[in-house]
């Protein structure tokens, strides 16, 4: 087993349960082994312990010393989720069948570190898994099964992520089982369409920075995609701040009433009346429910205009 964040924690903990063999676990080094925080950081390497499996934790996989320690296994298949690292040709042909990944997206669609992410930010009403046959281009190979289910209109990475987690178990056991009647050498899978291949990059913190020049349900979908990191966030402007106060924005409402924008650009404050908070977007208008000011809590929009409200007309960017 190839893992190390939580997505891969269900498909793990299976291969323990099954008549499989997991021989070791491979993950990510952590970065302060003398103050691990065990759960929150490398919850695979918990199983793997609390299982009496061995853990390998190279900096680099596909260095000579850690294909060496591989090829020392036997292994017939690699299954690998939520790893970090890319496996390299030379490291896959380590076992008898080389790989499997499950991956968090409909491929060819999203491939990346962050497919889940970038499906709600696009606002799609449907995701779900996919089980390659591993190749040593990115998430790439041919797919053996997939699995899908659709987006709710307020659900958030957070909230799917565990969800399509427990979608991939059946499906990778069932790829084993398809990789295990296989003769070696035949085609298998259905090969990806490069054409319908859409990218899903690794998240950055300035992706969560709010560009009010689009519309209120992008706006909403990019806060539901970037939770719990990078979160999104916007500054509030005001001639009485010493300096502009950032806000992350946890839950927001899109209200399609363009006529009551009366000019006023994006990130203009239209609504502030103690109880709510409208500010205009490129397309519609934006009514915070939720928000988290710099070095505070989390709290409803109407705990925050009791403290400092904004007035009509002053500018969020």
């Amino acid at each position: 087993m190839f893992g190390t964040g939580p997505f891969a924690v269900p498909t793990f903990e299976a291969l323990i349960q099954s008549p499989h063999e997991v021989a070791a676990l491979f993950t990510r080094p952590i970065a302060d082994s003398g103050k691990r925080r065990k759960t929150a950081e490398n919850p695979t390497r918990d199983v793997a312990e609390s299982a009496g499996l061995s853990v390998f934790d190279p900096m680099n996989v596909n260095d000579p010393d850690s294909v060496e320690q591989l090829l020392k296994f036997e292994a017939d298949l690699f299954v690998v989720c939520d790893y970090g690292q890319i496996l390299s040709r030379e490291c896959l042909a380590a076992s008898k069948l080389g790989g499997i990944n499950l991956h968090g997206s409909l491929l060819p669609k999203y491939r990346g570190a962050a497919p889940i992410n970038w499906a709600i930010f696009n606002g799609d009403p449907v995701t779900g898994i996919t089980i390659i046959h591993m190749t040593s281009k990115l998430d790439g190979g041919p797919c053996l099964i997939k699995a899908e289910t659709e987006i709710g209109p307020q659900e958030t990475a957070e909230q799917i992520e565990p969800r399509l987690a427990e979608l991939g178990v059946k499906p990778v056991l069932e790829a084993i089982d398809v990789l295990g009647n296989w003769d070696g050498n035949s085609p298998i899978g259905q090969i990806q369409d490069p054409a319908l291949a859409t990218r899903a990059p690794r998240l950055k913190k300035s992706d969560g920075q709010i560009n009010w020049s689009r519309s209120a349900t992008e706006l909403v979908n990019q806060i539901r995609a970037f939770q719990p990191w990078p979160g999104t966030f916007t500054n509030w402007h005001n001639e009485n701040l010493k300096q502009p106060l950032r806000l992350i924005i946890h839950r927001a409402t899109a209200l399609p009433r363009p006529s009551e924008s009366r000019g006023k650009p994006p990130g203009s404050v239209l609504v502030s009346d103690g109880n709510t908070l409208i500010i205009q977007t490129g397309a519609g208008q934006l009514s915070i429910d939720t928000v988290q000011p710099a070095g505070k809590r989390m709290m409803p929009i109407g705990d925050f205009l009791r403290g400092r409200a904004p007035a009509i007309g002053d500018l969020f960017q």
